[in-house]
């Protein structure tokens, strides 16, 4: 039945283009220098977001985009560019520390992560754990504070969304059953690459919905209490550079589906837009061809 929804979204659904209004507003995107994280900046441009801060890895790539952004959108000096290593755990704590001088903050888009069949250890874990769940939360919680800053000081409700996959499906997790997840996740004798992005795309659901408990109900309106709003989302299969390290079979297999049902970067990009134009009912919430699907 997974594959038949599947295949529904990708052939007979097609995403609306976003036309909410992100007048006044500052969003921050992950891994926003190409793919669906670019062509959603492109969308907030559109639809007047006052600044867009891109968190890249390369500055230099990042300034390349801007350049193109402002070009094809006519919105100079409204993207910004900072540095930001997701595989590097002092990266995430300096970009989440620079955010702090945010006079306003109202969305997070956590769209950074990898695909990869090798087992590497970085950051004292392997590497799809490090950067798709471990240092993709640690900076949602590290910049809760801004978040909740703003929500006071604006009467607003930031958001943050998490770009996860429908393909979460694909594993059930047998390693929650061992004493220590991750300590079994992160042994390389036992670790099943092929099933680990699934894994982390799995993991980013769940922990998505306990941080979201944590942060309370945004429906509360008691005198200085902030709100939060937070959920995740899948974009589809779309055209883009996450399967590039596959290999052989697997990448043969990818570019296969990627022929038969790939949704384009740019429809994509639209996914992310309406995950962060999402209110209070998304909450806690796994959305799936923009609206909540549970």
């Amino acid at each position: 039945m997974a594959t038949l929804s599947f295949l529904h979204s990708q052939w007979f659904v097609e995403p609306p283009v976003p036309t909410h209004d992100f007048s006044g507003q500052t969003v921050i995107v992950t891994g926003a220098n190409r793919g669906i994280g670019y062509e959603a900046i492109r969308h907030l441009l559109r639809l007047n977001a006052a600044t867009v801060i891109l968190a890249v890895r390369s500055v230099s790539r990042g300034n390349e985009a801007a350049a193109a952004l402002h070009s094809a959108t006519g919105r100079s000096g409204a993207v910004k560019i900072y540095e930001l290593d997701m595989g590097n755990q002092e990266s995430v704590k300096k970009f989440a520390a620079q955010m702090e001088d945010l006079d306003r903050l109202d969305a997070v888009l956590l769209n950074a992560g990898i695909y990869t069949q090798d087992f590497e250890f970085v950051d004292g874990h392997e590497s799809t754990l490090t950067i798709n769940v471990i240092n993709t939360f640690l900076l949602a919680m590290l910049l809760v504070p801004t978040l909740r800053k703003s929500s006071q000081s604006w009467n607003i409700a930031p958001r943050i969304s998490i770009v996860a996959s429908d393909r979460h499906v694909m594993t059930n997790l047998p390693e929650w059953k061992a004493e220590n997840t991750f300590q079994l996740l992160n042994d390389e004798k036992k670790a099943k690459m092929n099933d680990r992005y699934y894994v982390s795309k799995l993991l980013q659901i769940l922990l998505g919905r306990e941080l979201a408990k944590r942060l309370g109900d945004p429906r509360r309106r008691s005198a200085g209490a902030s709100r939060i709003i937070l959920n995740s989302f899948t974009p589809g299969y779309c055209f883009s550079g996450l399967t590039e390290k596959a290999h052989s079979v697997t990448a043969f297999g990818f570019w296969l589906l990627k022929k038969a049902t790939a949704r384009s970067t740019e429809v994509g990009g639209r996914t992310l837009v309406a995950a962060i134009a999402k209110g209070e009912e998304s909450h806690g919430k796994y959305l799936n061809d923009c609206e909540v699907d549970e």
